[in-house]
């Protein structure tokens, strides 16, 4: 495979990285089966080369799925993120959704209404209140 050739020249690009995270992702027959670890040491180097506020995030979800919610709710609380993400549904979807793995629903559901609030996609917002009306009515 192509990808798995520019890893082993040890001189991956952002592109390359990208690649291998989504090979590892289609090689999994579920969200359970794919391997997270890998993954997220992907994004960590992936965000060394490329420091972007969105690779942060993605690296958060990733570290979270390794190991617990709480692993990736404490890369979310970098108050630099945080404040450049602000404006960013997804950031406030991923928190939601690792507070509420975490067992902390009432923030859950304060960071789904504002997910909510920023998201301009009806299909993402109709997904988000689906999410926030589980952690209102459990």
């Amino acid at each position: 495979m192509i990808v798995q050739r520019a890893l082993r020249m040890r001189c991956a690009g952002p592109y390359q990285l990208q690649a291998a995270i989504a090979a590892l992702h289609c090689q999994a027959r579920a969200a359970a089966d794919t391997d997270w670890p890998q993954i997220a040491a992907l994004y960590g180097e992936l965000l060394r080369i490329q420091p972007t506020h969105v690779i942060a995030l993605n690296r958060a979800v990733a570290v979270a799925m390794a190991g617990t919610p709480d692993d990736g709710l404490r890369l979310l609380e970098d108050l630099t993120l945080s404040s450049a993400l602000d404006g960013y549904h997804l950031y406030h979807a991923v928190r939601a959704d690792l507070l509420r793995r975490a067992g902390f629903v009432a923030d859950a559901a304060g960071s789904y209404r504002r997910a909510i609030a920023l998201a301009t996609n009806a299909v993402e917002r109709e997904y988000l209140e689906r999410r926030l009306s589980e952690v209102e009515n459990p």
